[in-house]
């Protein structure tokens, strides 16, 4: 097993930001009101929000951490690491991450990268910047994950467009001996990679004419090769036997039951996954915070916006023990038990 164990880290601030536009599933047309209702009920998802035209996951996430600098205020010259997780980003090349030190204006001496991660990326990006910090030669960091999903979807496949939406996030991380130690089981298992995909646009399968090319896959079901195909049953059934076995191994790794956590927060993926791995760990529906009714799937957004928007009081005023568990594209999944302490915690934004 793949444990981390990272002391020293402190979680000092953590801002959401979406877009204003919001779109009601119940306005989906494409399917009849019948079949609407069916999906809302099982994905858990009323409504969602969507980035203009020109906006991306890089904007949402700059104006998210310009307003969150300004309540923690730190120096942009103290900031060491800035690291972007997304699926989205400005360009093929060059990395998104340089040009947000740039439009930041942090010093040219900050270590900047992309993690090109979907679901489970806030976890990995957890990791990897803790682990940098660990060391105590970088003082503070900022993790920047999202993703402008709805890019990547078609109103006429109605497997994909009811569910994501559109979001991003600041996680403010800063060296302290005196913080709680975050401990992280994480996992990959590459031979399911076709359960999420977008098969044209990379190397692999170069862009061309055919690749815009709609196609009727199934009822209801029509994208070219350069929307993301979702194979539910297959995300379901691997929701389902890896993302209990990975929560129960750190716990045990760690010497900690459910009865220790004040909160489970799972990345969004959607109603009907989460609520059968909260009953199969038998956790309170008090204790697992939802975002998905107000937002919809926000890929590696979903962890940190759920507990803006959710867990906000809580984690402004108290230290709170929370378990996050994250699990989807790669495919990809993993869990980290922390406490927060009095964090930073601006309400969600709007772009």
């Amino acid at each position: 097993m793949a444990f981390l164990t990272i002391p020293n880290i402190r979680l000092a601030g953590l801002a959401a930001i979406v877009p204003k536009r919001r779109e009601h599933n119940s306005d989906y047309s494409w399917i009849s009101k019948k079949e609407r209702e069916s999906i809302i009920k099982k994905i858990g998802v009323e409504t969602r929000r969507i980035a203009d035209k020109g906006v991306t996951t890089a904007d949402l996430c700059v104006a998210a951490t310009e307003k969150l600098l300004h309540h923690l205020k730190w120096e942009r010259s103290e900031i060491e690491l800035l690291v972007f997780v997304s699926q989205s980003h400005d360009y093929l090349v060059p990395t998104t991450a340089c040009i947000i030190q740039d439009r930041l204006g942090l010093s040219t001496s900050c270590i900047a990268f992309d993690i090109g991660m979907g679901c489970s990326g806030f976890l990995y990006g957890l990791s990897l910047v803790g682990s940098m910090i660990q060391s105590g030669s970088i003082k503070k960091a900022l993790l920047m994950a999202g993703d402008i999903s709805t890019l990547t979807t078609t109103y006429r496949d109605k497997s994909t467009y009811p569910l994501f939406g559109d979001a991003g996030s600041i996680t403010a991380l800063e060296y302290d001996t005196t913080a709680s130690t975050m401990e992280f089981n994480l996992q990959t298992d590459g031979a399911g990679y076709k359960a999420l995909i977008i098969q044209d646009g990379g190397a692999r399968n170069v862009m061309s004419r055919k690749s815009f090319d709609i196609k009727k896959i199934s009822k209801g079901v029509h994208r070219s090769r350069l929307h993301l195909e979702l194979d539910g049953i297959e995300v379901f059934n691997f929701s389902l036997r890896e993302v209990i076995p990975n929560v129960k191994r750190l716990l045990k790794h760690t010497g900690k039951t459910m009865d220790d956590i004040d909160y489970l927060v799972f990345h969004q993926a959607n109603r009907l996954i989460n609520e059968t791995l909260r009953k199969m760990l038998k956790v309170d529906p008090a204790n697992v915070p939802y975002s998905l009714r107000e937002y919809g799937n926000t890929s590696s957004a979903s962890i940190p916006l759920t507990m803006v928007t959710q867990l906000r009081d809580q984690l402004t005023t108290k230290k709170v023990k929370l378990l996050l568990s994250a699990f989807g594209v790669g495919l990809s999944w993993g869990s980290v038990l922390l406490e927060t302490d009095s964090v930073i915690c601006p309400e969600v934004m709007e772009y």
